[in-house]
């Protein structure tokens, strides 16, 4: 194979010193048109070129003109040579304007300066652009003989992505990928080429243009591509035979998101099938600046996000409370480099223990509180009965309460869509814990509130990542039925729901989140499949294990015949008669189910959550065995 055409830099500079005398004696003549007078002012014209030698390549080198690979010679390099030549010469005729003041020469003729930096810009430009132009040449009769073998690849995005994916094609024949085409939805390209390839239509001629161009494959090179977009040009090309693939965005691949195995790092929006939620910054802002805000389980995927989320609000102090040191620790030294100055206050501490969370209050004195420690993994929770009482019910009674007891403003309890008719024990904990939160703010008058929301795409647990160590490790995919359905929601947008619920609580109000129809893990596991490059039955098997206990096919996010109103944020409503208010009967229910689970009453504890909670079923599901719950 034959080197790539390069050209020193010292040649470079050498060229430059026989051009600068042309481009100086080219101003006269200019000038000055060969009459008389060239003549008398060559005594001139001797010491501007004998200057400009020296000024000229000293600013160039200055500018970097001296350490560039001209052969990759783009338009920032045509803006570098005009800022350069410019500089050199206001430095030359300043230079000569000195030594005409000092009376080294005679004469001082300011429309020279002017035609030579013309004839400069023409010269220093022409010469570094040649070697790019030589470099083409060679490079397109290198690749002449082997486009006759290559596939014929059409490319969907001509924006900056797509430019640099047919770029490097065209530049590396031995891809033997050769594009023919662009797609593009912006009506203004259409009819355009960029890099001598054609832009053949819009995403909707897809169909068409694969069949008139002959394509054997498609590349999608839009990096910021929403799910949908992605998915119709897959479905598309799946149907036709042919294969495709996606460009991450170079910021993907700078930062390690993408394998050899993979060409993109799916992107957790993609799967949603609609479009995310968007915060509204007001509400927020007024609620977090220059408050004190505690964030409990500040180490999991919701309090983590949370902590970053509020961060952003300039409280006053952050206290970052947890269980788990190590979640903590990593959470805090990413908080500490992106936000140096916010007041951070890392917490170990167990929600089950009051003393512990007394003590955390009376120290640091929280005006808002956001509840997300909680244990939440159903299948667990099922073989662990005692504990999801003690950690979901009594922690959240001992925050409640001492939360009360400190006057603090507001409180925001992270729930479930698991909480509605539980069928589970983790949904009948976290009901038990919505109606202990509840109370407590009508009760008092307090924006005491709780957010309800479904399964949320990325977090520690969530079946995302699970797919996806599947994927990479070949498959197969475990799926439990083929028609388990879930809400879904991503990490931001969970956080966003709990955010702006805490900016709109008046007091004993749950908010849930617009969350779409609820998809099919099925269809999910196929998108994740196909938008990570491969084919489902093909390259990945897809296996149904049978439902686990305390599962359902599908969710709900509030009781039959409960009403919601809209807010003022169009994705987010707020439930009416969620709750009676129980008082004695919901304090002696929860001292009942936390003595029992003390006492390891696990019969006892289910009995109480069916008789307590409407419309549960805990007690439907039998108890499990270890194995089922994998």
């Amino acid at each position: 194979m034959r080197g790539k055409f390069n050209i020193r830099n010292r040649y470079i500079l050498f060229g430059d010193l026989l051009l600068i005398p042309l481009a100086v004696l080219g101003s006269f003549v200019l000038r000055f048109e060969l009459a008389d007078s060239f003549y008398q002012y060559l005594p001139f014209a001797y010491w501007l070129i004998g200057t400009a030698l020296i000024v000229k390549p000293i600013v160039y080198y200055f500018f970097g003109m001296y350490r560039r690979l001209w052969l990759y010679a783009s338009i920032k390099e045509l803006i570098l040579i005009a800022a350069a030549v410019t500089a050199a010469s206001a430095a030359l005729a300043l230079v000569m304007l000195l030594m005409n003041t000092l009376g080294v020469i005679d004469s001082y003729l300011r429309s020279v300066f002017v035609i030579d930096w013309l004839l400069s810009l023409v010269t220093v430009g022409g010469l570094r652009l040649t070697l790019r132009l030589i470099a083409e040449l060679r490079q397109n009769q290198a690749n002449s003989g082997v486009v006759s073998r290559s596939k014929r690849v059409l490319v969907v995005g001509a924006g900056d992505a797509g430019a640099m994916v047919v770029r490097e094609l065209q530049k590396n024949p031995q891809i033997n990928l050769i594009p023919v085409g662009f797609l593009d939805d912006n009506p203004t390209k259409q009819r355009q080429q960029i890099h001598g390839v054609p832009i053949v239509g819009t995403i909707t001629d897809l169909t068409r243009v694969l069949d008139r161009l002959r394509v054997n494959e498609v590349i999608i090179a839009i990096p910021s591509a929403p799910g949908r977009v992605v998915r119709t040009v897959a479905d598309i090309a799946r149907l036709k035979g042919i294969p495709f693939r996606t460009m991450p965005g170079i910021y993907e691949l700078l930062g390690g998101k993408v394998s050899v195995s993979r060409l993109r790092e799916v992107d957790i929006s993609d799967l949603l099938r609609r479009q995310p939620t968007r915060i509204r910054d007001e509400k927020v802002g007024s609620v977090l600046s220059g408050k004190v805000v505690l964030v409990t389980g500040a180490g999991g995927s919701i309090g983590r996000e949370l902590c970053r989320q509020i961060a952003r609000w300039g409280p006053e102090e952050l206290i970052m409370l947890g269980h788990g040191e190590n979640s903590i620790f990593e959470a805090l030294l990413e908080l500490k480099e992106a936000y140096p100055s916010l007041h951070l206050h890392p917490v170990i501490a167990d929600v089950r223990d009051r003393m512990r969370i007394n003590n955390v209050f009376a120290q640091y004195r929280p005006n808002v509180v956001y509840h997300t420690a909680a244990h939440k993994h159903v299948s667990l929770m099922e073989v662990n009965v005692e504990e999801a009482v003690t950690n979901n019910i009594l922690g959240t009674k001992n925050l409640v309460d001492t939360a009360m007891q400190h006057d603090v403003e507001r409180l925001v309890m992270i729930s479930s869509d698991k909480a509605i008719r539980p069928v589970n024990i983790m949904g009948a904990t976290k009901r038990i814990a919505e109606m202990v939160v509840l109370e407590a703010g009508r009760r008092a008058n307090k924006p005491y509130s709780v957010v309800r929301f479904g399964n949320v795409l990325g977090s520690r647990g969530s079946v995302v990542p699970i797919f996806n160590r599947q994927i990479a490790r070949g498959g197969p995919v475990t799926i439990t039925h083929p028609d388990m359905k879930r809400y879904f929601m991503t990490i931001p947008e969970a956080v966003y729901l709990v955010l702006q619920a805490g900016g709109m609580g008046l007091g004993g109000e749950t908010f849930v989140l617009n969350m779409g129809q609820q998809v099919r893990i099925l269809d999910l596991a196929e998108d994740l499949i196909r938008l990570s490059g491969l084919e489902p039955g093909r390259d990945i098997e897809i296996v149904f294990t049978g439902v686990r206990p305390g599962e359902k096919l599908a969710e709900d996010l509030w009781d039959e015949g409960f009403q919601f109103k809209s807010t003022e944020h169009p994705d987010i409503f707020r439930l009416d008669n969620t709750e009676p208010l129980l008082g004695d009967r919901l304090h002696q229910a929860v001292d009942e189910l936390i003595q029992l689970s003390r006492d390891g009453s696990r019969d006892e504890i289910i009995t109480l959550l069916d008789q307590f909670i409407p419309g549960a079923a805990v007690r439907a599901n039998p108890p499990p065995e270890i194995t089922s719950i994998i």
